[in-house]
Formats: C-alpha cells, sequence, structure tokens
C-alpha cells in the first residue's frame, strides 16, 4: 500500500499536536519543518523533516525551507490524470494529500522577513488542487477534517479551499499596505477577519456578520456582552456613530444615538451628568436609543438610567461604555432583561487614516476627517464679536455636529456643553434649522446655532434671529455670504465662519 503524507507548518499551533496524532491513526507520514516540527515532536509525534523530501538543508537563514519541486510536485500532482501519476512515480514523488499551513499575522509585526514565500506557496498549490488535496488554514476546521479523514466530500474540500485563498488574500493584502506609500493605489483589498454573527442584519429578514480590519485598535474589536441582547446590525452601527460621538472628548461625553444618528450629545463634570444632560437633550427620542459613554460606569450614572426608566416610562435598548463596575451592573442588569449591557474597553486614538463609503459594485476610499484639527483658520465676520463662553460653546457644537448625519443645524446651551435642537438628514437646510429651533423650546434663547455648512441665503440667519439665537457657526463659502452676513449684524448676533464643511453621511 502506497503511503499517505501530510504537511504541517503552521504558525497557530493551536490543537495541532492532538490533530496531528488523529492523522497518523488514519495512517498518513507527517512532514514538518521548523518550530511546528520541535512542537510536534515534544508532544511524541514522530515527523519527517522536511529536508529528508527537499533534499536539501534550510538555508539563507531561513528564507528556504519548504520550495522545492519534491513539495510542490507532491501537492499539486493530478491524481485522476494516468500521465500525473506515472510521472511521480518516475521522479520518486510522494504524494502530499493533506497540507495544514497558516500563516504568521503579519500586520502583527511588518517586517521584510516576516513576508512568507514558502507557507503561501503549499497553501496556494494545495487549494488549487483540492479534488485531491485536503488543505486547512484554521484551527476550528481540524475537527471537521478528522471527521471526514476516511471519505472528504467534494463540498468540504471545496470550502477549506475557498478559505485557504481567503486566507491568502488577508495575509497578502496586509503585506501590500506595508509597503505602499500611495493613499489610492491603482488596486486595492479590502481586508477583514470576520469577528462573530450577528442577531440579523438591517431588518430581521436579513443575516449579518461583524468583520474587523485585521490591524485595527478599534474599541468595537474588544467589546463585550455583560447582559441583555445580542447584537444586530443597527445595535453594531448605532454603538459605532455613539463612539465617533463621545471619543473626540478628554471631558466625560455621552450620546444617545437613534438610527445612526445622536438625538443628544453632553458633556459633564462626570459620567452621571453627562448622561443625564444627553438624554435631557431629547428625552422623547432617547426611548429605546443606544447610549455610549467615553468614560466608566458607576452607581450615580446607572442611577441617571434608573431615574430614565422610573420618571419617563421609557426603555434603553443598548447601554456601552469602557467599564461598568459591579455595584452599577447589578442596578442595571435589573432595570430590563433585553437590555444590552457592553463594555469595549479604553478608546485608544484610532489609527487607521482611511474612510470608505459603499456604493452599488464598489466603495469609495477617502482620507478621514480631522475633526480635532478643525479649529484653526476660524473667522469672525460680524460686526459683534462672540464672547470667551460663545466661543468655546461654539467649538464643541463644532465637534458635535461633525457627527450628525448632514444636513445638519443644531442648537446648543448657551452655558452647558450639551445639544438642544437636532435638525439632520434633511434635503433642506431651511428645514433643518426649523427642526432645531422648535426642538430647543424653551432653552433657545441665547443658545448657539451650529450649521454643518454655508447658508445660502440670510433666511436661515433671520429664523435662528427671530427665536433668540446669540451666536451661529457655520462654514462660509457661499455666494450670498453677505446676506447672512447682513441679517446676523442686523440682528446683533455673532457669526463665525469656519472656512471647513462638516458633512457627514
Amino acid at each position: 500500500m502506497q503511503n499517505k503524507y501530510a504537511l504541517i507548518s503552521v504558525f497557530d499551533k493551536t490543537g495541532i499536536a492532538d490533530f496531528a496524532k488523529q492523522i497518523v491513526n488514519f495512517g498518513y507520514k507527517i512532514i514538518s519543518t521548523g518550530g511546528t516540527a520541535k512542537t510536534l515532536q515534544e508532544n511524541g509525534v514522530q515527523i519527517i523533516p522536511i529536508q529528508d523530501i527537499t533534499g536539501s538543508p534550510e538555508s539563507f537563514d531561513g528564507r528556504m525551507k519548504t520550495i522545492s519541486f519534491q513539495i510542490e510536485s507532491g501537492i499539486l500532482f493530478d491524481r485522476s490524470n494516468l500521465k500525473h501519476v506515472k510521472q511521480a512515480e518516475a521522479l520518486k514523488i510522494k504524494p502530499i494529500d493533506l497540507v495544514i499551513c497558516n500563516l504568521y499575522p503579519f500586520e502583527k509585526e511588518q517586517t521584510i522577513e516576516n513576508i512568507d514565500v514558502g507557507g503561501p506557496t503549499m497553501i496556494r498549490a494545495a487549494a488549487k488542487n483540492f479534488k485531491n488535496v485536503i488543505v486547512a488554514v484554521d484551527p476550528n476546521d481540524y475537527e471537521k477534517v478528522a471527521n471526514e479523514l476516511k471519505k472528504p466530500t467534494p463540498e468540504l474540500r471545496k470550502k477549506l479551499a475557498a478559505k485557504a485563498f481567503a486566507h491568502l488574500s488577508l495575509y497578502d493584502s496586509q503585506i501590500a499596505k506595508y509597503l505602499t506609500s500611495e493613499l489610492f493605489p491603482n488596486e486595492v483589498t479590502i481586508p477583514g477577519r470576520k469577528a462573530k454573527d450577528l442577531r440579523y442584519g438591517e431588518n430581521p429578514h436579513q443575516q449579518a456578520s461583524l468583520y474587523f480590519f485585521p490591524n485595527t485598535n478599534s474599541p468595537l474589536k474588544k467589546l463585550e456582552r455583560l447582559w441583555g441582547r445580542e447584537l444586530s446590525l443597527l445595535n453594531v452601527t448605532d454603538i459605532n456613530a455613539g463612539l465617533a460621538s463621545v471619543k473626540m472628548f478628554n471631558e466625560p461625553a455621552a450620546a444617545v444615538i437613534k438610527h445612526n444618528n445622536p438625538c443628544g450629545i453632553a458633556l459633564g463634570k462626570n459620567a452621571a451628568e453627562a448622561l443625564k444632560l444627553a438624554i435631557a437633550a431629547d428625552p422623547e427620542s432617547a426611548f429605546g436609543g443606544v447610549m455610549v459613554l467615553n468614560k466608566p460606569i458607576n452607581t450615580a450614572t446607572a442611577s441617571v438610567i434608573t431615574m430614565f426608566k422610573d420618571e419617563k416610562k421609557s426603555n434603553v435598548d443598548i447601554l456601552a461604555a469602557p467599564e461598568i463596575d459591579k455595584e452599577a451592573f447589578a442596578v442595571l442588569s435589573k432595570l430590563r432583561k433585553s437590555m444590552g449591557i457592553y463594555v469595549f474597553g479604553a478608546i485608544p486614538k484610532i489609527t487607521d487614516p482611511m474612510d470608505i463609503k459603499h456604493i452599488e459594485g464598489g466603495f469609495i476610499l477617502q482620507t478621514a476627517d480631522d475633526v480635532l484639527n478643525g479649529f484653526s483658520g476660524w473667522e469672525v465676520v460680524t460686526q459683534k464679536k462672540p464672547t470667551e463662553q460663545q466661543l468655546q460653546q461654539m467649538q464643541i457644537a463644532w465637534k458635535f455636529i461633525t457627527r450628525i448625519k448632514s444636513n445638519a443645524v443644531i442648537v446648543v446651551d448657551k452655558d452647558l456643553p450639551m445639544t438642544r435642537g437636532i435638525g439632520t438628514g434633511q434635503t433642506s437646510r431651511v428645514r433643518a434649522v426649523k427642526i432645531a429651533l422648535e426642538q430647543a423650546g424653551d432653552h433657545i434663547k441665547n443658545a448657539i446655532l451650529a450649521s454643518d455648512s454655508f447658508f445660502p441665503f440670510g433666511d436661515s440667519v433671520a429664523l435662528a434671529a427671530n427665536k433668540g439665537i446669540s451666536a451661529i457657526v457655520q462654514q462660509g463659502g457661499s455666494i450670498n455670504d453677505q446676506s447672512s452676513i447682513d441679517a446676523a449684524n442686523k440682528a446683533g448676533i455673532a457669526m463665525v465662519f469656519t472656512h471647513r464643511r462638516a458633512f457627514w453621511h
């Protein structure tokens, strides 16, 4: 009977010794190299050193180990082709019917010496010849392979081959990203590793899974459920919108999110105050919302949510923060069985400089909006100058509005660092102004109004003035800027041009 051979060379050695022993029980002889060979031998698995097959020693500081005519031929020849079989016999090629190989996650340490050549070659060869060779790159698949080694199904072989090519694609994409200095190369791959299946997609009839870029330091990657509902697509995107709203602040910040849009953002002396103000910005919309904070939740913060439930008869769908202490968790877990309680650890500075927008059949790649560097070049354009307090509120308002869907106009309290009215996602800027002013209600007097782009006419300024707005911050740049300036001067309003747009779609 002809010997059967398996080639094992893995970076991730999870479960590899036990799996190798199963392979041996099925009559396979194991070819291995380097650290994998050492691990297998230490666990009592007999191996054939790869140089016994190639006839050449490991050379050039390990750059040459597995690449050889003997190894690649043993993987690639077609067992169903009699000509191939005879050639293999004549050339004394050992048939390698099982290739177990996975690659070093290049994003962890990006150096030229960590670019693997032999591993990808073996994986690619095995995946190409999947009708004859089984390839496994994921330790989670070892059990499936072991269960079907006697007679693997065509479906399993094909599935494992597809997974192998995906593994190579992600690996190569990281190397390309490391080597290129171009922001927008002619060819680009968007890599992702699956984190988890979601409860459902945008609607319950849609399926969805969550993926992350290999080298991301996003807090969402560390998102941990402590209580309540599993995540749907909207839950994830709402938490993401909340993070985008609070991560730019060093002081305690809170955001209440509905459908990827803040219905309230606020700062406070502590997390409890920030959350209380964020809810108070629009308590009606906060019902069933997602609440995200940039500071840990303690019992004082938990009591804010308890009061919201008791006094307003309102529910919270998701609560997410860096941490939640034991006492606060004990309180919150009794409020609502289905309320999702999540923690995501400290919020680092996100390092990915690019932003991706999906379109039908493709995507647009753009540089990320550097929100925190958006205050240089501001210009006071009215006769009345803003006070220091007004200017501070304008800067807070401008940070807020960068994470509110366009067209966006917001009203910020004259003193407190919180939204009072949000006009968002409107096709008409005048309508956005009207919504924000109406929502601000009794808090409109002497408040600050911000617009994420310019006012094309003076009518929006006049509306704001009639309601008692004391200062306006907007992009400027319209051919009718003078009309807006004149309206502000007539009303005695201080107005600042940012000379920078803050669209977010």
